[in-house]
């Protein structure tokens, strides 16, 4: 048993949804690959400035005999 075919509006119609659709889909994994680049690039900057931190927390604990960390809200501010 065949299946009747479209009309050939609906085949036009049709293959432009699907031409519409592959150009989605060719800007979306262009766009998830972008991402993914900038996503990389942030992990790596973040690596680095735990790195720094942890260098630092070191430094700050081997230099001076006080604790590494300090809050702010323990400290006066300037004017008094």
């Amino acid at each position: 048993m065949e299946h009747p075919q479209p009309p050939p509006h609906q085949h036009d119609a049709l293959d432009q949804r699907l031409t519409d659709l592959e150009i989605k889909a060719s800007f979306t994994e262009d766009l998830v690959d972008h991402l993914n680049q900038i996503i990389i690039r942030q992990q790596q900057q973040i690596d680095a400035l735990a790195r720094e931190v942890s260098q630092l927390r070191q430094q700050s604990g081997a230099d001076s005999g006080v604790p590494a960390f300090r809050s702010l809200r323990d400290e006066l501010p300037p004017h008094y």
